[in-house]
């Protein structure tokens, strides 16, 4: 009987320390307010009125390479892709760069803002929008010495220009989830940024949808789809980002967005069209430059590949002019 006593005593002591620890480990470390927030500095501003505009997205991973999500990244490798991508940020001189998965302060990333960093290369203009604050993130599962730890980090628009407006939209999450992934996940946004380019109002729409679970994909593409019908009534819109969905894939989700009549995509012909993922050997497209064709007209548009294995996606850009 005192054995049993025991067992039961440990077992209970156990399960309120888990508990506790995943009480603990799920608190956010910022207030709400800080989710999401217009940073504007002062040392550039551009000199000449532009006629023609360059637009990147990129999914950067963390700057963990090709080991997202997979063990502990080094140091020496992190600051060797920080380095590289501002290194090819600088030559590909964007006006405005629209990042997913970057973090603001995350143990796995050595708490680096990954945003600020980059945006000291000349970007004066910053659209912060948090979408996984944790104190204690225990993934990847095993080793232990891999686990994230603290994470701050979500999506992030960086410009040249006037940044007059930000919205926050979280879209929908998996229906069935597990109430420890529920607590644990990030959220998956649409990021909307007003940018004021000369007079022109332009939104910029940031999206980074569901990886896993195909049918809350579809369910997020079809929210965010609405978000854009909303905005393209009456201004010039860029909706872009991961949406993790090929056109080849079976009953793909991205055809939510590629069958609308008052849209257009940039860099995507019906055959032999770029691939961004993965990219060290791109065997899918899932990153995506879309925009109104009656306000915008797309200049240009290509896939980075010059930006190498600093993610495990490829950003892609597009230059563009107002009609």
């Amino acid at each position: 009987m005192k054995l049993v006593k025991y067992f039961f005593g440990v077992s209970f002591t156990i399960i309120i320390l888990i508990l506790s620890w995943y009480n603990w480990a799920s608190m956010p470390n910022l207030k709400k307010d800080d989710y999401a927030k217009i940073i504007v500095r002062d040392f550039f501003a551009p000199s000449t009125k532009d006629s023609i505009y360059s637009i990147v997205t990129y999914n950067i991973g963390y700057l963990s390479g090709m080991m997202n999500n997979k063990t502990a990244l080094s140091k020496e490798l992190f600051y060797e892709n920080l380095n590289s991508v501002k290194s090819n940020i600088q030559k590909v001189d964007p006006h405005i760069i629209a990042f997913q998965e970057i973090d603001f302060d995350a143990d796995r990333s050595f708490n680096i803002n990954q945003q600020l960093e980059i945006a000291d290369l000349g970007f004066n203009n910053i659209a912060q929008c948090v979408n996984w604050d944790e104190r204690d993130v225990p993934f990847p599962y095993w080793p232990f010495s891999s686990h994230f730890g603290k994470v701050i980090s979500g999506q992030s628009v960086l410009s040249n220009y006037d940044i007059i407006q930000q919205e926050r939209n979280v879209l929908s999450r998996v229906a069935n989830e597990l109430f420890f992934r529920r607590m644990m996940y990030l959220d998956r946004l649409a990021q909307v940024v007003k940018i004021d380019i000369y007079g022109n109002e332009l939104i910029i729409i940031n999206v980074h949808l569901e990886a896993f679970d195909k049918p809350t994909r579809l369910i997020q593409t079809k929210e965010v789809v609405n978000i854009f019908n909303k905005y393209a009534v009456d201004y010039p819109v860029i909706l872009l980002g991961d949406f993790n969905s090929d056109p080849s894939h079976k009953n793909a989700t991205i055809n939510e967005v590629l069958k609308l009549d008052n849209i257009a995509v940039a860099n995507l012909p019906e055959t032999n069209y770029e691939l961004t993922f993965t990219s060290d050997q791109p065997y899918e497209r899932l990153d995506y430059i879309f925009y109104t064709p009656k306000s915008i007209k797309n200049e240009s548009s290509r896939v980075l590949t010059e930006f190498g294995q600093a993610s495990d996606h490829l950003p892609q850009e597009m230059k563009f002019s107002f009609l």
